[in-house]
């Protein structure tokens, strides 16, 4: 049985307002090619579909493409759970239909697979609650495949956040993600390829910025020893790093985000994994690693603007997102930051960090009775270390002013 193992696709995710979608659209082709280049009989999706509860359109349109384009029409098998960022039942709205074509969509924890009737080569031949049985094309074996969606308190229905000491909290949590892997893995069987698919945040796991987290602390971490020793390979979801969870007692590993979210994953590399699998026999894992969309890159100019300058008068990461920081010991001009901007496209934000610049300042001044014009001018200068330049105060009034015609037209003003 040949297994592909993919997660975190947060279609719908920008970059500082930048949409990612057509570098997504690209990521999905990519994902197909390797599907029928590798014969792949199964698709694991760990969760994290979508970046927000209410995804745009554009967001679900290339969803349902994905889905169909996955299947091979009906094919090859799909099975896809929520994480902490999907709407279970937006997620699984599609059910009665996609389960007619071997795409089995899981919102909770707990939920059976068998609740819809598949169609064509692909069949749900036995289930229950987070656990069931599937029959696949080409496959002489059958899979067992343990499911468990983002389980959160709510979806765990289980008061566990009344223990205050957060050791206790984590421990309790742990236990009960590793009781409910224990009762399905009761299904495991010799004579077929066992298999879990979860969303959770593993302890030890290498985290980035552009995770949303789970949890105060620790508390909604997992042990590795909660996982059960009789799967072949169990898929997660959550952390956007490619890795394998250490200390586990079975084959697991995190395949990452498909595109880079965050500037902390500047120099990650992305990844999907393989899996070869036999009844009876050791995995084969490997990894496939993915060249689509557009790099994300940190340049820290320590010789000040005119070696930013030079860098994108030489296209540097010509086809890369940028974050661009400039040493300097005066404030960049907007007509400097604009040429920049015009000369590489991809650059996203421009930081300067003035030389010498102190560390943070408390400011114990009252504010009583000061404009609003004021306060910011002596945060910019004890934030900067100088006065504020003419354009970037008008620029911060034509914001305020704005947020105040606003609140006029609906009767709303915001409370600091």
């Amino acid at each position: 049985m040949r297994i592909l193992h993919t997660s975190d696709w947060h279609l719908g995710r920008s970059l500082e307002q930048i949409s990612r979608i057509e570098e997504q659209k690209e990521f999905i082709d990519f994902l197909v090619a390797i599907c029928e280049e590798e014969r792949i009989d199964l698709v694991l999706v760990a969760g994290d579909i979508y970046d927000t509860y209410n995804p745009p359109a554009s967001a679900e349109e290339l969803f349902y493409e994905a889905l169909e384009k996955l299947s091979g029409r009906g094919t090859r098998g799909i099975v896809v759970i929520a994480g902490n960022h999907d709407n279970p039942e937006r997620l699984c709205a599609a059910s009665p239909l996609a389960y007619k074509n071997g795409i089995i969509l899981l919102g909770y924890p707990g939920s059976d697979a068998g609740a819809y009737k598949t169609g064509g080569e692909i069949r749900v031949t036995a289930s229950g609650a987070g656990w069931f049985e599937l029959a696949l094309p080409r496959c002489e074996h059958h899979a067992v495949i343990l499911s468990l969606p983002y389980p959160s308190e709510s979806r765990l229905e289980e008061v566990l956040s009344r223990e205050a000491d957060e050791g206790i909290l984590q421990k309790a949590y742990s236990d009960k993600v590793g009781e409910i892997l224990a009762s399905g893995s009761r299904n495991f069987r010799e004579d077929t390829v066992n298999l879990v698919v979860a969303h959770l945040f593993m302890k030890g796991g290498r985290e980035s910025e552009s995770e949303r987290t789970l949890q105060v602390g620790g508390a909604w971490t997992v042990d590795p020893e909660a996982l059960p020793a009789g799967a072949h390979y169990t898929a997660l979801g959550h952390l956007h790093r490619p890795q394998e969870v250490r200390h586990a007692p079975c084959p697991a590993f995190y395949s990452g985000s498909p595109l880079a979210y965050s500037f902390s994953e500047a120099e990650h590399s992305k990844a999907v994994y393989l899996v070869e699998a036999l009844p009876g026999q050791e995995p084969r894992v490997m990894p496939i690693y993915l060249n689509c969309g557009r790099p994300l890159r940190r340049w820290v100019a320590e010789e000040g603007y005119g070696q930013a300058l030079a860098w994108c008068e030489e296209g540097r990461d010509r086809n890369a997102w940028v974050e661009l920081t400039i040493v300097t010991d005066r404030i960049l001009t907007m007509e400097e930051q604009k040429r920049l901007r015009n000369l590489h496209p991809g650059i996203v934000n421009i930081y300067p960090r003035l030389k010498g610049e102190p560390g943070v300042v408390e400011y114990s001044g009252s504010r009583e009775g000061k404009k609003i014009d004021e306060l910011f001018s002596e945060y910019y200068r004890i934030r900067m270390g100088t006065d504020i330049p003419d354009e970037v105060m008008e620029a911060f009034l034509e914001i305020v002013n704005e947020q105040d015609e606003e609140a006029d037209v609906t009767g709303e003003t915001d409370i600091p």
